[in-house]
């Protein structure tokens, strides 16, 4: 993430980033520009949000763009605490909740997957996973992607609220992820990305 702009509230935000034509993330009162993503990390991206999409249709899951805002933590505009971030994909199943009627800010994701980038990294298996789990009851899958090798990991949180990690690594390996009845095959998601050697 880039350096923070000055700190704000929750409500001064929402209005900056709706009518901002780039996007930026809200981390407790403080708002940070993203960057740009590489050719990996677009490519990793198209392909897992195409092949979740594919397995989806005509269920009652869907699969979301990168566009979409989600929200971890207090429902106050006022607040300058919690956490608006925009996930490389996700999952809503049944009826999607909201944060306000402007409906951009997505309340109940059942899947979240980030693509993984030296920057970002440390923050999204860190203090964003934190707070993803703490604050979204929905919220039963994460999904990272590395863009330096082939390689998926899958945290799922267990009916007692224990998360279990699973990793794969290889183009002939498979994610299933059974929580949503789909898979993801190393194959598929990493088509077409060279990793250096």
């Amino acid at each position: 993430m880039n350096a923070p702009q000055a700190k704000t509230t929750v409500a001064d935000y929402l209005a900056f980033e709706r009518a901002s034509t780039e996007r930026h993330q809200f981390v407790d009162g403080e708002i940070f520009a993203m960057a740009g993503e590489s050719l990996a990390h677009s490519t990793i991206n198209a392909n897992i949000i195409i092949s979740l999409g594919s397995q989806l249709r005509g269920k009652p899951c869907r699969v979301l763009s990168p566009n979409m805002k989600i929200r971890s933590g207090a429902m106050d505009d006022r607040s300058m605490k919690g956490l608006f971030s925009y996930a490389d994909a996700s999952v809503v199943c049944d009826e999607p909740r909201f944060y306000d009627k402007q409906q951009d800010v997505l309340l109940n994701p059942k899947l979240i997957v980030e693509v993984l980038s030296p920057s970002t990294e440390a923050f999204d298996r860190g203090d964003k996973f934190l707070r993803y789990s703490a604050y979204l009851d929905s919220f039963t899958d994460y999904v990272l992607a590395s863009t330096v090798a082939p390689r998926l990991e899958h945290f799922a949180r267990e009916a007692t609220n224990r998360w279990v990690y699973t990793c794969v690594e290889g183009l002939d390996g498979c994610l299933i992820l059974p929580n949503l009845g789909v898979s993801l095959t190393l194959t598929e998601v990493f088509a077409r990305v060279i990793f250096a050697t």
